[in-house]
């Protein structure tokens, strides 16, 4: 809003001439949600104990130490990431940005449905909520609207490809199979970031992590030179992606200071699958969904983690791992939940790394 009102009073260099500027208005982005985040905080916390009363139910075949260090710690802070992420992208982005619309969209309706979820396992006092059909089919709804929205903004520049990294001019025209593959994108990476939420902050940083990149990745793919120096695709006003992604860092980082350990509350289903939702449609709208797999590595290995345990249990009725997904792995091994998290973290800040060279590895 502040770029719709504010812009037409910018003349030469005066003070209102910044809001033109994508990079000036992250910034402001990152320091608005973080700000809204804290000053809610507290109060936000406190709100969810009087109603949580016995807080977030735990997993009754996880870590043994969970039942005691994590007993009665408050969910569905996720609504706190979502407070803060939607007020400082409609404060500081351009709403007459369609994409803008979309990926709030994908990221609310996801919440929406995580918020759901937590709801039911609070009233029923089980870590079982949603049944996974529902989910998985709201999510297909959700994921397929947002396609088709992105297809018509992007209806002149090839929508429907799929671009690959390390290679120039390599693409695959997906046409209708594009709206599978792209609602795929979505739901795994919603799923997946969940899977990973399962430590204080174990998630939180790498969707940061992997925030920070597509901010970049847009800002440069919405760029016409930036785009045709780097040889990838390039997607008019989809700069301005970079807003919504600067909230969402700044929104994750006054998450964090309320989730860092011992954690005072969990972001829950609500804050998972809204953020996991938001780097898969991201990625979709960038035209680096294969990208995503690489910068996201660390959710990626979570999520395999499971579908191996489950598929080789049911095959051989033995475990790959000590418990699934991998974090509880390394906690049955004796690892600190400290431990594991940093070391998490330098994976995913490793893998963002890899990611980013794919842009100009070409």
């Amino acid at each position: 809003m502040l770029y719709y009102f504010l812009t037409p009073l910018a003349t030469g260099s005066g003070f209102f001439n910044l809001f033109r500027y994508l990079t000036f208005r992250t910034v402001g982005a990152i320091l608005t949600a973080l700000f809204i985040g804290l000053f809610l905080g507290r109060p936000f916390i406190k709100w969810l104990k009087s109603k949580q009363g016995a807080g977030q139910p735990i997993r009754l075949d996880g870590p043994e130490s969970h039942l005691l260090t994590k007993q009665g710690t408050p969910t569905m802070g996720g609504l706190l990431i979502l407070t803060s992420l939607t007020i400082s992208t409609l404060l500081w982005a351009n709403i007459q940005n369609a994409y803008i619309w979309v990926v709030l969209f994908v990221t609310i309706g996801f919440g929406g449905l995580g918020a759901y979820d937590d709801y039911l396992k609070l009233t029923k006092r089980t870590s079982a909520g949603v049944s996974g059909r529902i989910k998985l089919l709201t999510q297909m709804v959700i994921s397929i609207i947002a396609t088709f929205a992105i297809v018509q903004l992007n209806q002149a520049h090839n929508a429907t490809f799929l671009s690959l990294p390390f290679f120039k001019e390599v693409t695959l025209d997906l046409g209708v199979f594009f709206y599978l593959f792209s609602a795929f994108v979505i739901i795994g990476s919603s799923n997946a970031v969940n899977l990973t939420d399962g430590l204080d902050g174990l998630a939180i940083v790498p969707v940061m992590i992997a925030t920070f990149c597509f901010a970049l990745i847009a800002y440069l793919v919405g760029n016409a030179v930036f785009s045709s120096y780097l040889q990838v695709p390039h997607v008019p006003n989809i700069g301005e992606i970079s807003i919504f992604c600067g909230a969402l860092i700044g929104a994750g980082l006054a998450f964090l200071w309320f989730n860092a350990p011992p954690a005072k509350v969990f972001m829950g289903d609500t804050g998972s699958l809204a953020a996991g939702g938001a780097l898969g449609v991201v990625s979709v709208m960038t035209k680096h969904e294969i990208v995503l797999g690489i910068i996201g590595g660390l959710f990626v290995i979570e999520a395999l983690s499971v579908i191996l345990q489950v598929g080789y249990y049911k095959m051989t009725k033995k475990r790959i791992f000590l418990m699934a997904p991998i974090h509880h792995h390394f906690e049955k091994k004796g690892w600190v939940e400290s431990t594991i998290v940093i070391r998490f973290w330098i994976i995913a800040a490793v893998l963002a790394l890899i990611g980013l060279s794919t842009l100009k590895l070409r």
